[in-house]
């Protein structure tokens, strides 16, 4: 599933790579797309680009509610035995799937992308700025949260359905911080997490806003770490 917020500009074009790299597949799949309150073409655009879909269905409100909500929403009306996220702008190309399914063979229930591990590929950065921010934010997350969790934002995670209906039911986090949230309650509902490290490149069209999003990301933390 794809949480989408203003992304006129390249749905289509990622909802195009999804799905060619599904028709490849020997497994049925589904594409969720979730617009959450765009007050551009993005739910159009969706909307054209998953025609011929079999299993194709975008979500829509007329309210921006977040991210996390978003990816909630999206999940808890999958139907598949396995649930993938994926950001919208593909900064991990959808090919980096091929990595993670062998891991559900192993026993893992939660497959998540990184950006930090050794082998990570890292194509094109983000701005010392931001890249920096990310940093600080990951060591406040394993201090006051995850330890041995580097990198918990990446945009690519994948789930059983039962470990995806149980984390995702339960999760408050409506922002960007959901991620945490739903790392923290894997853990403590007892699935096992395998981190992976992927290819990755930047989107110069974030929708993290460098200073409001961060501070409410940072908010949301202490909010995560007091109710869970």
């Amino acid at each position: 599933m794809v949480p989408a917020y203003n992304e006129e500009k390249r749905i289509a074009q990622t909802i195009t790579k999804i799905r060619n790299y599904l028709s490849q597949q020997n497994y049925l799949s589904e594409i969720i797309v979730v617009d959450d309150g765009s007050d551009d073409k993005t739910a159009e655009h969706a909307t054209e680009t998953l025609k011929g879909v079999k299993k194709g269905q975008i979500l829509s409100r007329y309210k921006n509610l977040g991210k996390g909500y978003s990816v909630k929403e999206g999940i808890l009306r999958a139907e598949g035995s396995i649930i993938l996220f994926s950001d919208a702008d593909l900064s991990t190309p959808i090919e980096e799937l091929d990595k993670f399914l062998p891991w559900l063979e192993k026993g893992f229930d939660v497959i998540i992308g990184s950006r930090a591990l050794p082998d990570s590929d890292i194509q094109v950065h983000q701005s010392f700025f931001r890249e920096s921010m990310g940093k600080i934010y990951n060591i406040f997350v394993r201090i006051l949260i995850l330890k041995g969790i580097k990198d918990t934002q990446c945009g690519f995670k994948l789930f059983r359905r039962k470990a995806a209906m149980d984390i995702f039911s339960r999760i408050k986090t409506k922002g960007f911080s959901f991620d945490v949230e739903v790392l923290l309650l894997s853990r403590k509902l007892g699935y096992c997490i395998k981190q992976i490290p992927v290819r990755w490149r930047n989107s110069p069209e974030s929708k993290v806003k460098i200073w409001s999003s961060s501070i409410k990301m940072f908010l949301d933390l202490w909010q995560i770490r007091l109710f869970n």
